[in-house]
């Protein structure tokens, strides 16, 4: 029997793990963004009569003495960067060396472009300055951290001083297993085992943006650092935002073969959408000039690299894929690159909210790949559709199948599933008018509110409270892909092969219908019965 990728999921997963991944963050100071307040950091706070680009230096030297000094201290490896270095393996080189608990690895140096100040001269003494590119050295410092593990916290060595850091939701719950005597296997950046899946799952779920700024406050006052307490003091402080934040799912299988099976029947679930190297799933979109890029709109391929197939689904500027990890788990990721795609800022208070959207993401791209493969339902849900309902005062009518209206409407409501905040009125009306092949002045406002009324009250549905947004239920998924594909897969290239006009085709139904006819005839001319004339 061939797999079911209902019954895998179901049958063959012996740990599913849903967590905050790799966290990238940009710190910066918002005092220090602009040429004024530049100007009144170095003659109102530093006390310098003129705010002279001279000054940059022995700022710069201040810092760069106090890295002199902390490396000698320490004994603190200091490794210079060169262009085309992997910094991760000479990471993981210095890392596997390191014997302490909790400390600074090593240092590593790089110079690379950052947006700094520079100075025109005025009138008199007078300075203008305005934000420029510049090349300038950059300082990795490679820690360990009894919290968070493995990590790396990089400082630019010029004003406005730009942080970045580099953590690692899963290596976070690793520590804390640790520190509750919990055993559990790793499965790279991942558990392959854990002896208490429920207690793992719940120190996942206990990740926030608060000890994210736990972690920086604790090393920015350790590390080097451009700024001095008085500064701090005084307002000079770096804020966080989320640069790029990866959510993942990870799903264990019991044999590696089931992880095969699983993609296998990804793939051949839309062989027939496109390209074996390139695969359409169920999320159809209207390309056009602002959304043909994978960044900018709407994108789904399946890609084979050697015998690992991985799924790519694209969302403005953010990333979901999957794809089979180490042999043995099933790993759905959403990597958001721009926070904004989701309608919040990049501020590290809006980590918790970011995260749940991503496990959102993950749950309904397994959601839908398993619905698409399993999407009977009773007879009573299709009567639900096929026949006039009343809900409460409200009547909808009948949803008919291969009504072409209902056809475009259902095919349409597949590429809004996935979409975290739903779909509006305006977002569906020019699909379902391309699929009915009419223009919007044929496809009215009016109609589509009449539409998205009948979908609503049949429950495929459902608004978003105190919003016009939609979203697609579990049922109105079922019902969507089971009609699409009877239609699109099964009658309508059913109806072109018994068509007359395509005879000189002769395929295998052809065939069989030719044989069920030439019985129909024979039978006719036994019982002597002939075809009425035309008249």
């Amino acid at each position: 029997m061939m797999p079911n990728l209902f019954t895998i999921m179901r049958d063959h997963v012996t740990l599913s793990t849903t967590c905050i991944d790799r966290l990238y963050l940009n710190g910066y100071m918002p005092r220090l963004q602009r040429p004024g307040q530049l100007s009144y950091f170095l003659r109102g706070h530093l006390g310098n009569p003129i705010p002279s680009p001279a000054l940059f230096p022995p700022l710069r030297q201040r810092f760069v003495k106090g890295l002199d000094r902390f490396v000698g201290r320490y004994d603190v490896p200091r490794v210079p960067f060169k262009r085309g270095d992997r910094k991760d393996e000479i990471a993981a080189q210095y890392r596997a060396r390191f014997q302490q608990s909790e400390g600074v690895v090593f240092v590593g140096v790089a110079q690379e472009k950052m947006s700094s100040f520079k100075a025109s001269k005025g009138s008199g003494l007078a300075f203008s300055f305005r934000r420029e590119p510049v090349y300038v050295n950059h300082y990795y410092f490679y820690v360990q951290d009894r919290q968070w593990g493995p990590a790396f916290v990089k400082v630019g060595s010029y004003i406005p001083y730009p942080v970045k850091l580099c953590l690692n939701g899963h290596e976070w719950v690793k520590q804390q297993l640790r520190h509750e005597g919990i055993a559990f296997e790793p499965l790279d950046n991942g558990f392959r085992w854990c002896e208490d899946p429920q207690r793992l799952q719940q120190i996942c779920d206990r990740l926030t943006a608060r000890d994210v700024e736990d972690f920086f406050e604790r090393w920015s006052h350790r590390l080097p650092w451009p700024l001095t307490e008085e500064d701090r003091a005084a307002g000079y402080r770096h804020q966080l935002s989320i640069w790029q934040l990866e959510v993942s799912l990870t799903q264990i299988f019991d044999r590696p073969v089931q992880g095969r099976h699983f993609f296998e029947e990804v793939i051949r679930e839309n062989l027939d959408l496109g390209r074996p190297d390139r695969v359409s799933l169920v999320f159809p979109t209207r390309h056009t000039r602002a959304t043909r890029a994978p960044k900018r709109g709407y994108c789904t391929r399946v890609i084979t690299q050697g015998v690992n197939p991985s799924l790519h689904v694209y969302y403005k500027s953010s990333h979901l894929k999957q794809y089979f990890k180490d042999g043995r788990g099933l790993r759905s990721e959403l990597t958001i690159n721009n926070t904004l795609d989701f309608g919040v800022n990049k501020g590290i208070e809006n980590l918790d909210h970011l995260a749940d959207l991503g496990r959102q993401a993950n749950r309904k791209l397994l959601e839908i790949e398993r619905v698409s493969h399993h999407c009977g339902f009773s007879d009573p849900s299709l009567e639900r559709l096929q026949k006039p309902t009343v809900e409460g005062k409200q009547r909808a009518s009948a949803m008919r199948f291969a009504d072409p209206r209902v056809m475009a409407l259902l095919q349409a409501l597949c590429g809004f599933f996935h979409i975290p905040h739903g779909f509006r009125h305006r977002d569906l009306r020019p699909r379902v008018a391309d699929l009915l092949g009419r223009s919007l002045d044929q496809y009215t406002s009016g109609q589509m509110t009449y539409d998205l009324r009948r979908l609503r009250l049949k429950g495929i549905i459902s608004r978003i409270p105190k919003t016009h947004r939609y979203i697609v239920t579990t049922y109105g998924l079922k019902i969507a892909l089971f009609f699409s594909k009877v239609y699109l897969r099964i009658l309508r290239p059913g109806w072109l092969v018994l068509a007359e006009a395509t005879q000189s085709f002769v395929g295998p139904l052809r065939r069989a219908f030719d044989r069920v006819q030439a019985e129909i005839d024979r039978l006719c001319h036994d019982a002597r019965l002939e075809p009425a004339a035309n008249t």
